[in-house]
């Protein structure tokens, strides 16, 4: 990988990730994660029994959890949550400190009127898009690769 070289972090050995736009837009490799996933927030800053969410995040007025919608429902009282989301992790290794992949992403799904909630992780990024409209948003963004894999110069016949 252009620019990336491997360190160590504790025992594991960590690889920077790609910081070239290009690169980073041509390898995206996005893919679709089987399930529903929906948002809710619980106050405090514990995970609730019974549940393993994919995302967390803490905010002064609780922790947000990011979890299969199943599992959601299936606590005793149930979560209340919204936005039922399909999940899709862009493979490409970015780096954190990258500039522009998400913008470009977020553009490409803007244009074809989709709503996106993104999150970092270290390795990959992860978007959180309407499920009912996933696979659309997975060919948006395959779209948005194969283009950017072209040569310069190499526009579309």
């Amino acid at each position: 990988m252009p620019g990336a070289s491997p360190h160590t972090v504790g025992s594991v050995v960590v690889v920077n990730g790609e910081r070239d736009l290009r690169t980073l837009l041509g390898g995206m490799r996005p893919e679709l994660n089987p399930g529903r996933y929906v948002f809710t927030t619980v106050p405090g800053d514990a995970v609730p029994t019974g549940v393993a969410p994919v995302v967390t995040v803490a905010e002064s007025e609780g922790l947000t959890l990011v979890l299969p919608e199943a599992e959601a429902e299936a606590v005793s009282a149930g979560l209340d949550h919204a936005y039922a989301a399909a999940w899709i992790t862009l493979r490409v290794h970015s780096a954190l400190d990258a500039v522009g992949l998400t913008a470009a992403v977020a553009l490409a799904l803007t244009d074809a009127g989709l709503s996106c909630n993104v999150v970092a992780g270290f390795h990959h990024d992860h978007l959180f898009v309407p499920y009912d409209r996933g696979e659309e948003a997975l060919g948006v963004l395959e779209a948005l690769a194969a283009e950017s894999s072209r040569e310069p110069g190499r526009g579309s016949a």
